[in-house]
């Protein structure tokens, strides 16, 4: 499938399941790799990931379309468009979008990061974990307020979850 026919294809949806036009441009690719596809604020324009074409169909395809046409129109609409807003949630049940892609074959999913440093208050021991190093100066304990110290964790001591 062409980026044209991508286009055209986009155009359908909107008007069938939208009954508003799609006025921006559509393109696939290839570079998204997490991703079904992503709608761009700035310029209204939408990408769509040519593997889930290649690997799930057009049913499923189609089903991103609609997630990102969500975006698109509520976002014109000047509506909650986020993922987490109930406006954007709703269109999408009632178009029939899909929430999350599927994972494609391959695909790296997040990187698992282990525990290498913790947080603890000075005055009453309590511990908090850590995998990114944080600067104690700008926290507090969450249950005395007292002031925090960071030490480092030595290899394996810490877990990932």
């Amino acid at each position: 499938m062409t980026n044209e026919e991508l286009q055209q294809w986009i155009e359908q949806v909107s008007q069938d399941s939208f009954g508003v036009p799609f006025r921006h441009s559509a393109s696939f690719n290839s570079r998204l790799s997490t991703t079904g596809g992503r709608y761009f604020t700035k310029s209204h324009n939408i990408e769509i990931n040519p593997m889930q074409l290649e690997m799930f169909g057009r049913e499923e395809t189609e089903r991103i379309i609609k997630h990102e046409l969500c975006h698109y129109h509520l976002h014109l609409a000047k509506r909650g468009y986020m993922h987490r807003d109930a406006d954007f949630k709703k269109l999408l049940a009632m178009v029939g979008g899909s929430r999350f892609c599927q994972t494609l074959p391959g695909a790296k999913g997040r990187k698992v990061l282990p525990y290498r440093y913790k947080l603890v208050c000075t005055a009453c021991s309590t511990e908090y974990p850590r995998k990114r190093k944080a600067d104690p100066k700008r926290y507090r304990c969450g249950n005395c307020a007292g002031k925090l110290k960071l030490i480092a964790l030595e290899e394996g001591q810490g877990r990932a979850k």
